[in-house]
């Protein structure tokens, strides 16, 4: 047993109001600068005609020189349909475009990256990569954004394959690398051996399908997913190509049923869905429990309840201690990979990105400190350096 005694858990709730809100996103939340004035003659001449002739010219004889010239080569195109925003749901490009603004923002202060949004009115995966392969010589690299699920996997699969570039679908990636550094967080804290865990997953969409993936990866071999209808196993007949490739390797002991069977005994609790789960079913879970409620804006139980029974406890939101955000990745992914040149963001740049997040904090660590703040500054350029060197690019 850990000597470390489960924290009371308390929120520090930040109040916005309607007003306030609104006001911040009016004209959108981002806007263009110049990086030189164009307050002479003689700078417009040069930022454009006659002087930027020669800049094509020469970009036309020797297409690499873009890379230099222009800002290609550093821009992230944030590309959603629009059909999985948040906790919203299938609600349309246009609803979905301040979202994406938010996503640019978030890559230029926590990554210096300047990034594009683009939402597309259409949800047909040959459209969008497509559009994606028309639109190339625009960016440098694609961060596919709430698009549903199954769909997100093979727009992505496709995207990687069409494009000589970094590709990476957020919702699915960025979660995962979070998680896992937060797991790596919450087991030294405890002096767990991570390869030992059980870990239950509830929600087998794009997030939990992705954190299964990465999880397997580092040597984990007991996790458990559960969709809407229960436990993924083997003999289900009603999983799609996705769902029924993952049960084949997950679910080691068999278990069928749903969380009741799931939770009993497990060490880890890892909420993806907008589902509830029970305090008492938290209760079930074997001693020094770890508990991610991660949907939001409702966890899947109330930090405060799932601190009764678990060692460690961590949410999606800002107002509990150990929020497991994306923003802790995305940005430094983006980085790390346009600085090495990669064409490709591999899980050994995510594992690589998981393992700098923890460092960051691993001499720090606290049962309401297993992550850093989304807000810490060391933590963009730390997972940049750590996937610029994991690239297969890098030296």
């Amino acid at each position: 047993m850990c000597d470390i005694a489960p924290r009371a858990v308390t929120g520090s709730q930040i109040i916005l109001g309607d007003e306030e809100i609104f006001e911040a996103h009016t004209g959108g939340k981002l806007s263009m600068q110049l990086k030189a004035p164009l307050d002479t003659q003689r700078a417009l001449s040069i930022a454009y005609t006659p002087g930027v002739a020669q800049v094509s010219r020469a970009i036309a004889a020797d297409h690499t020189l873009a890379a230099r010239y222009t800002w290609a080569n550093r821009l992230v195109a944030v590309v959603s349909d629009g059909s999985a925003v948040l906790g919203l749901g299938d609600i349309g490009p246009a609803a979905a475009l301040p979202v994406m603004e938010g996503k640019s923002a978030l890559f230029k202060a926590f990554g210096e990256l300047d990034s594009i949004p683009i939402v597309l009115d259409t949800k047909d995966p040959d459209q969008i990569v497509e559009t994606l392969i028309r639109l190339r010589p625009t960016f440098g690299a694609v961060s596919l954004e709430d698009i549903a699920a199954p769909r997100c996997f093979e727009i992505e699969r496709r995207a990687i394959e069409a494009l000589d570039c970094p590709v990476m679908h957020d919702d699915q990636h960025g979660t995962a690398i979070v998680v896992l550094a937060a797991l790596l967080g919450a087991t030294s804290l405890l002096g767990r051996d991570m390869k030992t865990l059980r870990i239950v997953i509830s929600g087998a969409g794009a997030a939990g399908v992705a954190c299964a993936n990465l999880l397997l990866s580092v040597g984990i071999s007991d996790i458990t997913l559960l969709d809407s209808r229960g436990i993924l196993d083997s003999g289900r007949d009603d999983l799609n190509s996705v769902k029924a490739e993952l049960a084949q390797r997950t679910n080691p002991a068999g278990r069928t049923g749903g969380m009741v069977e799931a939770l009993e005994g497990a060490d880890v609790f890892l909420g993806v869905s907008a589902g509830v789960v029970p305090e008492e079913l938290i209760a079930t879970m074997a001693p020094d429990g770890i508990v991610f409620a991660l949907s939001n804006p409702d966890p899947e139980i109330h930090p405060a309840l799932a601190a009764k029974h678990a060692a460690v406890v961590a949410t999606g939101r800002s107002d509990f201690p150990n929020q497991i955000n994306n923003v802790l990745a995305f940005p430094g992914v983006f980085r790390g990979a346009l600085d090495a040149g990669a064409r490709r963001i591999t899980p050994k740049m995510m594992v690589a990105a998981a393992e700098a997040i923890f460092s960051v904090v691993s001499d720090e660590l606290a049962p309401d400190r297993i992550v850093p703040s989304a807000l810490d500054p060391r933590v963009g350029k730390a997972v940049a350096a750590a996937v610029a060197a994991a690239s297969d690019s890098a030296g």
